[in-house]
């Protein structure tokens, strides 16, 4: 998951002030000189793409709650502290498990013919075969009468746009977040959806669906982009049946943890510079693009800082977090846990939105002239990243922890293929570009040491200050 988040808005205090303070006082230039050393050797390092291999291959899909969690926790605090870190620890995370189990569907009566399916998170079980209505957007499904669904299976066939930006999923997302919902709520048996993709593979996108209090939930699913196609020429000819068996639902509650990593700053160590991914996955795929990459390139870049003679100022904490997909369920809790500390924590930024290059660069300052801004930008440019001012917004998990008063930096991530492989079977290390991923190394390494190297820091004083 990650793309809602890029549009997010916190208005202008106290984050649209939050470098101004620093503004007088650029870097000096031999912390320039090491953040260009740094980015050059990440250039030519592996370990980033290494971590991945191992992640995917050894621990697969991590389902929140399932066995594989619990395996991929252990894994992270191994790999972390094999890494260099001066402290590797967990903070537990809980929550409600949903487990998949089956699921298959058909088209039944004249035309019989199987569906690829999968249901999305939050669905119930159950099996349940109706006449399918066909709504070209959410809006639609909203303003439809509730005679005109009830006892029907809701198909919503929207068609995603294919973004650099992800914008085009944040424009769909309420199909998946919110359909579901919305049709029990008309009365309706069912819920099938054209998946939140841009693959043209026979291949089913799942993610999280929410049912409002007082909705009695239905089972939900998504089918692929040509499934959806199909289900489209078949209505032409006609009414069409479908059968839908979803065995999956709710099942008690799960502790995991989010899995911590920190290099120990030399002068200011209370002072904290965040460099986050999440830790689980869909289970469809192994998790290479949603999130590995994530965890291989943050826990690559402050891997490469760690082999420098000293550490930087203040302290680098690379996070991993628990549950990203089922609701940021990790990062919520983390700021909660955190709440006192969170003016400590200087500035974040997260890797979760694959392994395409990065091409711009902001922080939540949203002036243009800010000096620190510039230089960290000045830094990035070489890997032909672009200062844009007013662009971007925090990774996912960066927003519970943004909206507790912690300043965020975007690496925007070029995303125009992220969505063939979004919470699908195809999300698998093959995928992964070696060189673009040391691309994103090298820039998360400029950021974060830059970011914990800076003579102050990013919090704006108090007026009693």
């Amino acid at each position: 998951m990650r793309v809602a988040a890029l549009l997010f808005a916190l208005g202008s205090a106290p984050f649209a002030s939050a470098f101004t303070a620093q503004a007088q006082d650029p870097l000096p230039s031999h912390a320039l000189d090491t953040a260009a050393q740094l980015r050059e050797r990440a250039l030519a390092d592996d370990t980033g793409y290494r971590i991945i291999e191992s992640l995917t291959t050894e621990v697969g899909p991590r389902l929140p709650g399932s066995e594989a969690d619990a395996r991929a926790v252990a894994w992270a605090v191994a790999k972390f502290e094999s890494l260099g870190f001066d402290r590797v620890w967990t903070e537990p995370v809980t929550f409600p498990k949903w487990e998949r189990r089956s699921e298959r569907a058909a088209v039944v009566g004249a035309h019989a013919q199987p569906l690829v399916v999968t249901a999305l998170g939050g669905s119930p079980g159950g099996t349940v075969e109706a006449e399918i209505v066909r709504y070209a957007t959410f809006a639609e499904l909203e303003a439809a009468p509730a005679d005109a669904v009830a006892g029907k299976i809701v198909f919503v066939d929207f068609v995603m746009e294919r973004t650099r930006d992800g914008s085009g999923y944040d424009a769909a997302g309420p199909v998946r977040s919110r359909g579901p919902s919305v049709a029990a709520s008309k009365g309706a048996a069912g819920f099938l959806m054209r998946s939140l993709s841009t693959s043209r593979n026979r291949v089913a996108n799942t993610g999280i669906t929410r049912f409002a209090e007082g909705v009695t939930p239905i089972p939900a699913a998504a089918t692929s982009l040509p499934d959806a196609e199909q289900l489209v020429r078949l209505l032409e000819r006609g009414p069409v049946r479908v059968r839908m068996e979803l065995d999956c639902g709710w099942n008690g509650e799960y502790t995991s943890h989010n899995v911590i990593a920190e290099l120990t700053g030399r002068e200011a160590p209370d002072e904290i510079v965040v460099i986050a991914s999440h830790l689980d996955s869909w289970d469809h795929g192994t998790g290479a693009v949603d999130d590995a990459s994530g965890v291989g390139i943050t826990a690559a870049a402050a891997h490469l800082i760690a082999q420098l003679p000293q550490r930087p100022r203040r302290s680098i904490r690379v996070i991993a977090f628990a549950n990203e997909e089922q609701g940021l369920i990790g990062a919520r809790q983390y700021a909660q846990r955190h709440a006192g500390a969170m003016a400590q924590h200087v500035i974040g930024a997260e890797s979760d939105f694959g392994s395409g290059r990065i091409y711009a660069f902001n922080t939540s300052a949203r002036d243009a002239t800010h000096a620190l801004s510039r230089q960290i930008a000045g830094a990035l440019a070489p890997l032909g990243i672009e200062f844009q001012p007013q662009q971007g917004g925090p990774g996912p998990d960066i927003i519970p922890l943004a909206q507790a008063g912690m300043p965020w930096a975007w690496l925007g991530q070029d995303g125009s293929g992220y969505f063939d492989l979004h919470h699908n079977a195809d999300d698998t290390l093959d995928k992964v570009d070696a060189a673009d991923l040391k691309h994103n190394v090298a820039a998360y390494v400029v950021f974060a040491y830059l970011a914990a190297e800076a003579a102050a820091g990013f919090r704006v004083p108090a007026a009693s200050e």
